[in-house]
């Protein structure tokens, strides 16, 4: 089988959803370690000093693009298999069995994925256009000019509408993280099953930590707890 069949194939889509879990998961590490640096409550100093470092750095810049390419992919891969699984279950079971054959979240990573997606082109437009193309005010500090991304984090996030919507984004991820997490381990050919109780287990941990973090952070800002 070629290549190019294998990533065509079923097991190959797959894989690339695992994969390009994988590395989203580790994104969302990095930009909720990022994000922890409001509570600093040090007038946003070490959170824009971390955002110049990400904005700043050109190794971290070219792997921006890979990070888009990946979300992309992982986006478009995803429509396709629950396409596919959607005509597999065109004529529908007999019985029903809901959350006995699977649970209801890994039966609906469509709709998961696409309240995501609908929360990253709000998100972009909110933050990263303008820290990449449009521009943000610049701050002063140790002597370099820097965006002044937490005071646009500041503005953004005393509009209670905003405060919702990413509230809405940040459940819709805990549950997409909740059948994502194990199912990319499994993807890549962990089958195993103490491994696999400790991968459910770590994702369910993980999931609930990553998602709580990303939810406080506007919360926070609106409720004044960070300054």
């Amino acid at each position: 089988m070629k290549w190019s069949e294998f990533f065509t194939s079923s097991v190959g889509k797959k894989l690339v959803m695992g994969l390009t879990g994988l590395f989203l998961i580790s994104f969302l590490v990095v930009h909720a370690g990022i994000n922890a640096c409001i509570w600093a409550n040090d007038g946003g100093v070490m959170f824009n000093k971390a955002a110049h470092f990400m904005g700043a750095t050109v190794v971290i810049r070219i792997m921006e693009v890979g990070l888009f390419a990946g979300i992309f992919i992982h986006i478009i891969q995803g429509y396709v298999l629950e396409a596919t699984n959607r005509s597999k279950r065109g004529i529908g079971y007999k019985v029903n069995l809901g959350n006995k054959g699977s649970k209801w979240y890994s039966r609906s990573m469509g709709l998961l994925g696409t309240i995501l997606l609908l929360f990253f082109i709000i998100h972009w437009k909110q933050f990263w256009i303008p820290s990449r193309f449009t521009g943000v005010n610049e701050t002063m500090i140790d002597g370099k000019e820097m965006h002044n991304l937490f005071n646009l984090m500041q503005v953004t996030f005393a509009e209670p509408w905003v405060v919702i919507v990413y509230v809405l984004a940040c459940i819709s991820l805990f549950w997409h993280l909740m059948h994502g997490f194990q199912s990319a381990f499994r993807t890549i050919g962990v089958h195993n099953g103490r491994f696999l109780k400790i991968i459910e287990s770590t994702g369910i941990v993980f999931a609930a930590v990553i998602c709580l973090a990303f939810a406080m952070m506007p919360v926070s800002m609106y409720l004044g707890w960070v300054k």
